[in-house]
């Protein structure tokens, strides 16, 4: 018997809270956000599923909604939003979030490990959660499913037919970091979810498609939601609420019309180019018949000022209202400002078919078409597009017509067609409010992938079949609560050449059999290479962390693989200028630049004259500059400069927020001038008998212990005064 599942979903952007969702406030906040708490809150539903997180962006902004700032928001036993902070307070578009995601992968790590809900599947919806779900999977070893909703390549396509420049594109859109995070989300994903047949195809434009592994499963509607026309509330209160709500939507629309008893073709969209709005007026605004038998309603996001809305919408709203007044539709045709989304879009369907409407979608191409199994679901006939997903739609459930959404004669007689024959009306009403109910309700939907999730679990044995394509990390190791952490130097502090070193056989002894309270980490000058050598040569037990190249890189271990911590890297990366740092000190003629394998992105070594070392010309000569960076001279022989933030010290406090360890429960060895900072604040300190001259001043405090013998025998020493080992 398998345990039921914890599942995290991650959507990084757009506004989600439980009190009701805001689609169509902006382009990122369409139907992706719908469709993800629809899915979480079904997923929540079922009997397999232990709990699901939801992960997103929290947002305090006095703009929005205070909801959005509240860190977990429980929806019900089963269903929480969990809100990570990165990048600011302030809303921001999708586009602008691209730079700060190893912030957001830190911020949820560190959320998972402080609350102890390590999941069982992780799914990502979008690109940006993709990359994030990816870092997430690797460190914690666990399987995820991906969702992309929209495609970088075809975007990007779209934009450079248009005229766009590629520069403008890349400063705007992040395109590069896009693709490059869809191309590891297939390499990576245990499986892709699609909504249609048809939507795998359009991967393959992409260089990993080959890799991934897809799944087609339909998005659902909420059939408690979406009811036929003809449904009628038992529960009077509800009765009346949804009396209210129908009655202002019915004035919304009727406010536009002359003769508002009449049949209505209904249109529901974003005034996006794409979604072809215009293409429906012309038909009608030609038609005198369908004018006599019909009224126009066109609901087009939601809108205050068209003046003061971004360019592209205003664009379309702006040509609505022409062709309106082009063909001289006042009183024929309504387009109401606003609208509930979250609780009267359902209404709207129902009013239509109440008039004995049709439902109408010419998108120029429909990934899925939601609003296709919406209306269904009501009893709304459709006329939709052929191109994507509806061409997969209309064949099961019978609901309505495809046409081709360019083609103007084939729309109008589709219309006609519906509008003026009561039996086929009839016939598309009830195959709609039958058939969706069957193949396309959320739990349909949910009970599908569940069994997906089972079956990758079973086969992997739970880390996800795709496994071997990428490093694992022993995350029960992560996991655990630690007590201690023991971070220890390497050169002259856990070796020294030049010493018999006799503790060393008994400190190894004690790593190796040290119990899961404690947690060894290796803090070094030396690259990650030149560790993984003094790890092998002198048969190190591994450690659990790695703080390497003087602080400015952070890796994980597992036995074969090192993940670096991106989120690291990008702490380190403000204010940094390192070819601004290089041509200052090409000035300084006592320092000479090291191989190039001592160098890194957030490190610059040099070797320099012990008797010429003169600090405060390496100020002057970094200028004003020089305040936001660390000179760190060590053994009398080896210069780095890496960033202000970067040190073994700041690394060790990064990795106490983000596993949840108590800096007081830190002990730090070390024998020269750069492990100084990894002492300060609540650390305890142990400082090796062998000790470089900078650091001969110390003596030992409570928080401070100078071991009389050296090297390894002076860290056994330190953690018996810190009752550490007996």
């Amino acid at each position: 018997m398998m345990k039921k599942l914890r599942i995290s979903l991650i959507n990084i952007h757009g506004l989600l809270k439980g009190s009701g969702l805001e689609i169509g406030r902006d382009a990122d906040n369409g139907g992706q956000t719908k469709y993800i708490y629809e899915l979480a809150e079904f997923l929540s539903l079922h009997e397999d599923v232990e709990h699901v997180h939801l992960f997103t962006r929290l947002i305090d902004d006095p703009a929005l909604s205070p909801e959005y700032a509240v860190p977990v928001e429980i929806i019900n036993d089963k269903l929480d939003i969990r809100r990570i902070p990165f990048l600011g307070k302030k809303y921001k578009p999708k586009e602008q979030l691209w730079e700060g995601l190893d912030l957001f992968v830190n911020g949820a790590m560190q959320h998972i490990k402080q609350h102890n809900i390590f999941p069982d599947w992780i799914h990502s919806h979008y690109a940006d959660a993709g990359y994030a779900a990816a870092e997430l999977s690797a460190v914690l070893n666990i399987p995820f499913a991906h969702t992309g909703h929209s495609l970088g390549f075809y975007k990007k396509k779209k934009l450079v037919e248009s005229g766009e420049t590629e520069e403008e594109l890349e400063k705007k859109f992040k395109f590069k970091a896009r693709i490059a995070a869809e191309e590891r989300t297939l390499e990576l994903a245990e499986f892709i979810v699609t909504s249609t047949e048809q939507e795998i195809e359009t991967y393959k434009a992409y260089k990993n498609f080959e890799l991934g592994k897809y799944h087609a499963i339909s998005p659902g509607i909420d059939t408690r939601k979406f009811v036929p026309y003809y449904y009628q509330e038992n529960d009077s209160d509800k009765h009346m609420e949804e009396a209210q709500r129908k009655y202002w939507v019915a004035e919304s629309i009727s406010k536009f019309l002359t003769n508002p008893h009449k049949p209505i073709i209904l249109a529901l969209s974003r005034p996006d180019r794409h979604k072809n709005l215009n293409t429906l007026i012309e038909v009608y605004g030609k038609d005198k018949e369908l004018q006599s038998i019909a009224n126009l309603v066109i609901f087009a996001g939601i809108r205050k000022d068209i003046a003061k809305m971004p360019e592209s919408e205003k664009n379309v709203l702006t040509d609505l209202l022409l062709l309106m007044d082009k063909y001289d539709l006042y009183g024929k045709m309504a387009i109401p400002k606003k609208h509930d989304v979250e609780n009267e879009v359902s209404i709207i369907y129902r009013y239509a078919a109440e008039k004995r409407g049709v439902f109408v979608n010419l998108a120029l191409h429909e990934n899925f078409g939601l609003t296709v199994i919406e209306s269904a679901s009501s009893g709304l006939p459709v006329v939709v597009t052929k191109n994507g997903g509806p061409s997969e739609i209309i064949p099961v459930c019978q609901n309505g017509e495809l046409v081709n959404p360019q083609e103007e004669s084939q729309i109008k007689k589709a219309l006609l067609n519906i509008l003026t024959d009561e039996n086929q009306w009839k016939y598309y009403s009830n195959n709609g409010a039958i058939n969706i109910q069957k193949y396309y309700s959320w739990i349909s939907h949910v009970n599908h992938y569940v069994e997906l999730v089972k079956e990758n679990l079973s086969l992997s044995s739970g880390a996800g079949i795709k496994k071997q394509h990428y490093p694992n990390i022993n995350i029960s190791r992560l996991k655990r609560k630690i007590d201690h952490l023991l971070v220890s130097d390497i050169d002259g502090t856990l070796i020294e050449p030049k010493l018999a070193n006799p503790g060393l056989k008994e400190l190894k002894t004690h790593l190796m059999n040290r119990t899961d309270k404690m947690a060894f980490a290796m803090a070094s000058g030396r690259n990650l290479a030149l560790v993984k050598k003094v790890i092998d040569e002198e048969e190190f037990p591994l450690p659990d962390f790695i703080i390497c190249s003087v602080g400015t890189e952070i890796y994980y271990t597992n036995g074969k693989d090192y993940i670096l911590d991106k989120g690291w890297a990008k702490f380190l990366a403000g204010r940094w200028k390192r070819e601004e740092i290089l041509n200052k000190l090409k000035a300084i003629k006592w320092i000479k630049l090291q191989e190039e394998e001592a160098q890194n992105p957030y490190k610059i070594s040099y070797y320099y004259d012990k008797e010429q070392y003169n600090h405060d010309e390496l100020i002057t000569v970094l200028g004003t500059g020089w305040y936001k960076v660390n000179i760190i001279p060590s053994h009398g022989q080896f210069l780095d400069f890496i960033p202000k933030r970067a040190s073994k010290g700041n690394a060790i406090k990064f990795l106490c927020r983000k596993w949840s360890i108590p800096l007081g429960n830190v002990i730090a060895a070390g024998d020269s001038g750069n492990d100084v900072d990894m002492f300060r604040g609540p650390v305890k300190g142990i400082i090796v008998g062998n000790r470089s001259a900078e650091l001969m001043a110390y003596e030992t405090t409570k928080s401070i212990y100078v071991a009389k013998t050296s090297a390894s025998e002076g860290i056994l020493e330190g953690l018996k005064y810190y009752k550490i080992i007996k």
